[in-house]
């Protein structure tokens, strides 16, 4: 590398970062929550589970017959005293508008995506994947699904635990949980669906490497 680049890059990693613009921050919420969305939908398909609040979610919705998208809904609102005090008004309100968006989105997508004979396997890993691919646009623009993502962001931002990996502990907790509604073989796949989510988000997701804000 020439002393020309090297300057430039090491400019470039000490500049300021930019400010995303309304705009940006709008469309990052609407396509992470359409991602998470369709992620949930092959997930459900492949009759899995998932960790988070939204899998919180699901477990009341076996256990009482309510709606997912009112349980997801209503777990989150705790969390939001908990964004406003230490994450601020704006990572509040995009929170708060990715969670509405994908209460509603997950009521609606299944009866407009029917998926037949899915692979539970095939299911974890795509759905996964594609619940990751959400989370990053939303991670990126400041803002979560709530839940224990606020508490992973918080807790990275604190202490600089990355927050795919606290996810991932607090997933494997719900999981857990499942064994009482769900067959080891379901169980294991929701785990391994847990696991290629998380770890996407934990390598993708890192403050040292992306400086936007």
């Amino acid at each position: 590398m020439s002393d020309i680049a090297e300057r430039k890059r090491i400019r470039f990693w000490a500049s300021t970062p930019d400010r995303h613009s309304l705009v940006e921050d709008a469309q990052a919420v609407i396509a992470g929550s359409m991602l998470v969305s369709l992620g949930v939908v092959l997930l459900s398909g492949g009759g899995l589970l998932t960790g988070g609040v939204v899998g919180v979610a699901f477990l009341l919705h076996y256990a009482t017959g309510l709606s997912f998208g009112l349980l997801f809904f209503l777990a989150n609102l705790p969390f939001y005293y908990i964004a406003l005090r230490r994450l601020g008004l704006a990572f509040t309100i995009k929170t708060f508008c990715a969670v509405a968006l994908t209460s509603v989105l997950s009521e609606y997508l299944p009866h407009l995506i029917v998926l037949q004979n899915v692979n539970p396997i095939i299911a974890a890993l795509f759905g996964g994947l594609t619940v990751a691919a959400g989370m990053l646009a939303l991670f990126r623009h400041r803002a979560s699904l709530g839940g224990f993502g606020i508490l992973a962001l918080y807790l990275q931002d604190r202490f600089g635990i990355r927050a795919g990996l606290a996810q991932l502990a607090f997933d494997c907790t719900v999981l857990i949980c499942a064994f009482f509604v769900a067959t080891p073989f379901i169980i294991l796949c929701s785990i391994l669906g847990a696991l290629v989510m998380n770890l996407v988000i934990a390598v993708n997701h890192r403050n040292d490497r992306y400086i936007a804000m």
